[in-house]
């Protein structure tokens, strides 16, 4: 796929992304998670004392993999590095456009003002590399 398309195919409707984080022993940890794109970085939002949210605060490696699974199939993974934030001000804003996307714009203030609390962290990561195929069953 072109830049063009990857971006235009991770942003389509509500697909969610797989992430992938580095755990403590160096093993992955995987979980699906809501996301937007924002330029060259992916946005979304998660707990401070979650699992993926400790992960990122101590090693900000991440892969995110963005799937269509239907025939054809088509993908994209994204390598890069997150840098997270507790700015209140800025979780809220993030976390109402991501609710917008998944959720609608009628819910996106309920899910903003639910997920934009003490204790969730916003998440930027900077995208590194893309490995993007379409249609890789034709």
């Amino acid at each position: 796929m072109t830049d063009a398309q990857w971006r235009q195919f991770v942003s389509y409707g509500t697909r969610t992304g797989k992430l992938s984080t580095v755990r403590a022993d160096g093993g992955p940890h995987v979980t699906p998670i809501w996301f937007v794109l924002d330029g060259d970085e992916l946005v979304f939002n998660t707990g401070k004392d979650s699992v993926k949210g400790r992960n990122l605060i101590r090693d900000g490696r991440v892969a995110l993999c963005v799937d269509d699974d239907r025939p054809p199939y088509s993908f994209v993974v994204v390598r890069g590095r997150a840098r997270v934030s507790e700015d209140l001000d800025e979780i809220r804003h993030w976390a109402t456009r991501i609710g917008a996307r998944y959720m609608g714009e009628e819910r996106a203030e309920k899910f903003g003002a639910r997920n934009g609390v003490p204790g969730e962290l916003l998440v930027r990561v900077t995208i590194d590399r893309v490995l993007a195929e379409r249609d890789v069953a034709d």
